[in-house]
C-alpha cells in the first residue's frame, strides 16, 4: 500500500524488506534520501535501531515511523527522535499528506 500511494504521487523509492540490507544501501549512496518511511517491527533490528544508524549517518534525514504493534511512545526513550508516527491502519491519503508535510517544510 505504501507503495503504490507514493509512485502514484510521483516518489521514487527504494524498498527493503531486511533493515540490514537498508541501511546498507543507505550508507552506500552517495546522494542520501530525504526521508526515511520504516515500520517499527522488524528483524535482525527494529525501526528505531534503523533510524538511530540511519539518522547517525545522516543527521538532516526526515522519519517517518508507521506500526501497528507500538504507538509513538515507544520513541521516547531513544536517542533518535522520530518527524511523524501513524499508526497502524491508516488511510493512503493520511500517508501521502504526511510524507507531503515532511518532504516540503
Amino acid at each position: 500500500m505504501v507503495e503504490m500511494a507514493l509512485l502514484g504521487e510521483g516518489y521514487q523509492l527504494k524498498k527493503f524488506s531486511d533493515p540490514s540490507d537498508a541501511y546498507s544501501a543507505f550508507t552506500a549512496e552517495p546522494s542520501k534520501p530525504a526521508l526515511l518511511l520504516t515500520d517499527y517491527a522488524m528483524t535482525p533490528w527494529n525501526g528505531l535501531e534503523l533510524c538511530e544508524k540511519c539518522k547517525a549517518a545522516h543527521p538532516q534525514l526526515k522519519i517517518l515511523m508507521l506500526s501497528g504493534t507500538v504507538t509513538e511512545d515507544v520513541a521516547r526513550g531513544s536517542s533518535v527522535r522520530l518527524d511523524a508516527f501513524i499508526a497502524k491502519p491508516y488511510q493512503p491519503s493520511i500517508l501521502v499528506e504526511t510524507v507531503r508535510a515532511l518532504l516540503h517544510a
